[in-house]
């Protein structure tokens, strides 16, 4: 088992919904010598998956992660480079024969591209193979830029696992090239522990966020249990646990 298969996996058993099921197997098991622990168990599991499948606790959650407001274009003119960070693919797609990127990576790239039009800056591409595969993340991004959107790719990193290896390992190219200011395109929920850990490479850090939340409640819709709302709940809670493993990783490093 790799490391990080095992990490995935421990993550997996801490967060919903894998975490929900095990409480609720857990209340049922204890259901005849432990009646009291047993509804209790099944009750927490059972509202907490209810609560954070709907969308405006998903968003509630997601917004205590935004550091940063959209990227303004007049900031644009100090950096020196576009980075833009894998977020998966899908392994072995029946429809193009090969790996590929999935829908959040494809957000990533499009607002990269996107940035790059309006500022000329190079863009360096990182991702590698998470959980297997044939083809990287970076270079993924650089054929997808290439070929769908008529843009060069600079710098490629293809080797890294994590965003701790996206950030250690994309700095070294970058340096050598004398960028010392970089624009970091990423989902808004993932910019509070992708930017610290550049900055710590000694970059400096202009954060480009995607998809900002939102906390208003609208409509009856966003107190109901979505799909939708559980994935973002998910998503928020899998960031505060990264944020909280690295700042372990760090203090015993």
């Amino acid at each position: 088992m790799t490391a990080w298969l095992a990490t995935n996996l421990v993550a997996a058993a801490l967060l919903p919904p894998l975490l929900l099921v095990i409480l609720l197997a857990a209340g049922l098991v204890f259901h005849r010598r432990r009646p009291r622990l047993s509804m209790s168990l099944i009750l927490l599991s059972t509202a907490a998956l209810y609560v954070l499948s709907t969308p405006w606790v998903g968003g509630v959650l997601l917004k205590t992660l935004e550091i940063s407001a959209p990227v303004s274009p007049d900031s644009l003119q100090n950096a020196h480079a576009i980075v833009v960070l894998g977020g998966g693919r899908r392994v072995d797609s029946a429809e193009y024969g090969s790996d590929t990127l999935n829908g959040i990576s494809l957000e990533r790239l499009r607002y990269a591209a996107f940035l790059h039009r309006a500022s000329g800056l190079p863009i360096l591409a990182t991702g590698g193979k998470p959980g297997g595969g044939q083809l990287a993340e970076g270079r993924i991004m650089q054929h997808v830029l290439h070929s769908e959107y008529g843009l060069p790719v600079r710098w490629v990193e293809d080797a890294s696992l994590t965003t701790w290896d996206n950030a250690r390992l994309s700095a070294a190219p970058l340096k050598q090239a004398g960028v010392g200011r970089i624009v970091l395109v990423t989902h808004a929920w993932h910019l509070r522990r992708a930017v610290p850990l550049f900055e710590a490479q000694g970059l400096d850090v202009i954060p480009a966020g995607i998809q900002f939340s939102s906390t208003r409640i609208d409509s009856i819709l966003d107190v109901l249990p979505t799909p939708a709302g559980l994935r973002d709940s998910t998503f928020a809670l899998h960031e505060w646990l990264g944020i909280l493993w690295y700042k372990l990783r760090s203090f015993f490093a």
